[in-house]
């Protein structure tokens, strides 16, 4: 079932590019292109700039924001695209520039005029992303034309930037790929205390997170305030969220009547992480009783989490997101 449009509110640059143009104060887009050294953000990193000054997103950690925020203004009234480069040394980090001391290239493009990403593209971006769509927006930064490519339709080089999350420039030309993924989703099968500290972490990444116990006392809004919290079954309720390679799934209830349907339900579809809590000799127990094929089993992390050791809620916690993260960025 598609789920409503769920970016996080400092994600959603394009769309306050769009909300700004429709508004008519007059709209931009800044991108990283490229970098070196240690740049503070990565390529495909954006800045929505609007013509009143207002800006979302950052393309430096804030050491040239404002330096792009001047030119994202002049090509609004200008209607030109441009690559502007920074860059400065370790000694000169304090004063100007690049604090980290790396060199980056940012392009910046007006929204309608002249020779900047048509209002029309841009929506159409827009709606790709509420609808949980992978789409890159091509670029030529040779003659400024561009094109929305969606993953089903992408060629091998462009699939592999989709499966590594990552923009960049299409086989050294002048065509530069921005990659829009679905925001990540994390689905967490009860509501137990581990959980807690979590859905709270969870979140700082950039997780969309969703809660999932039957349980009335255990999924009480009180122990999970301002939380997405769905008391249906698990299976069922995985099987509306709407399972992809952009969600990871957790179980921490130990109640195979609650974890087993979950884990199959996962197990059926693309998501890229599914953690089970439990002890060695418990993982082991869960998968005899499943029955798993040995490739279906070998998806399955348990015990849950990176082994640093952790004792403490939120130190499980800590050791369920780096392995997401570990799954996540290196496969």
């Amino acid at each position: 079932m598609p789920q409503p449009d769920q970016t996080p509110a400092h994600d959603a640059i394009p769309e306050a590019a769009l909300r700004w143009h429709r508004a008519g104060q007059g709209a931009a887009l800044a991108t990283v292109v490229q970098t070196w050294g240690s740049a503070p953000r990565p390529v495909g990193s954006q800045l929505a700039i609007s013509g009143t000054g207002e800006f979302l997103g950052s393309v430096s950690g804030g050491c040239v924001e404002g330096a792009v925020v001047l030119a994202g203004q002049q090509a609004i009234q200008t209607g030109a695209c441009t690559i502007l480069e920074f860059g400065v040394s370790d000694d000169d980090a304090f004063a100007v520039g690049l604090a980290c001391g790396g060199t980056i290239r940012v392009m910046v493009e007006p929204v309608g005029p002249g020779a900047g990403i048509a209002a029309d593209l841009l929506a159409g971006l827009c709606v790709a992303r509420a609808g949980r769509r992978a789409v890159a927006c091509v670029t030529d930064t040779g003659r400024w034309h561009r094109r929305l490519i969606a993953v089903d339709a992408a060629d091998p080089a462009l699939l592999a930037r989709f499966r590594s999350d990552t923009s960049g420039f299409l086989d050294a030309g002048p065509s530069f790929a921005a990659i829009h993924n679905p925001p990540l989703r994390l689905a967490v099968v009860g509501a137990v205390h581990i959980a807690q500290p979590l859905v709270r972490m969870a979140r700082l990444l950039g997780y969309d997170v969703t809660l999932i116990d039957p349980r009335d006392s255990f999924a009480a809004a009180s122990r999970f305030p301002d939380e997405t919290i769905v008391d249906d079954w698990p299976d069922a309720a995985l099987t509306a969220l709407g399972l992809d390679a952009r969600t990871a799934v957790v179980t921490l209830t130990h109640d195979p009547k609650l974890d087993d349907p979950a884990i199959l339900t996962a197990l059926g579809a693309e998501v890229f992480y599914l953690g089970c809590l439990g002890s060695t000799r418990t993982h082991a127990k869960r998968l005899a009783r499943l029955g798993l094929e040995a490739a279906l089993a070998a998806r399955i992390n348990g015990p849950v989490g990176l082994d640093i050791g952790g004792k403490s809620p939120a130190e499980i916690a800590v050791s369920i997101l780096a392995e997401m993260t570990q799954a996540l960025r290196r496969g």
